[in-house]
């Protein structure tokens, strides 16, 4: 069993490789009952050509096909950043328990402008507008500058 800290360095990391791959810094974490790691995913919107490739959407998809709904619903998810619309609307349906994200969308939408790159084509909406009650927590730090720092690095390519 893990810490939030552990888990959510894991998703910087994995982060990290998505952005190396030259996709988007994003990679989260399922945690099971226990704790423990049940799949990793990066984003992989660039690489596979699907701009729904978001490593939550990919853990929710795997969640459904291979834990009970008792199990899915005591699942963490740890997080790089706060789910899209997509990604919390997927989460709520396959009903999976709460989540912890690094950095927020808001934040991400404000590093974004400052440094002159496109808003996103989805509104940015806190994950509970869109699945009411669920426990969230985030922005965690240091982990959301460590992101702001490597959404950053990746605005400049």
């Amino acid at each position: 069993m893990g810490t939030t800290d552990e888990y959510l360095r894991r998703c910087v990391e994995l982060a990290t490789e998505a952005s190396a791959a030259g996709d988007h810094p994003f990679g989260s974490v399922l945690a099971g009952p226990d704790g423990a790691v049940l799949r990793e995913e990066r984003n992989r919107e660039v690489t596979e050509a699907d701009p729904t490739a978001h490593p939550e959407l990919m853990l929710a998809r795997w969640a459904a096909a291979n834990l009970a709904a008792g199990i899915r619903a005591a699942c963490t998810v740890y997080t790089s950043g706060e789910h899209c619309p997509m990604c919390a609307a997927a989460h709520g349906w396959v009903g999976l328990g709460p989540i912890v994200y690094a950095g927020s969308g808001a934040q991400l939408a404000a590093w974004r402008a400052g440094w002159g790159q496109p808003a996103s084509p989805v509104a940015v909406l806190p994950i509970t507008a869109l699945v009411p009650g669920l426990p969230v927590t985030g922005p965690v730090a240091p982990f959301d500058e460590q992101m702001r720092a490597l959404h950053h690095r990746a605005a400049q390519r």
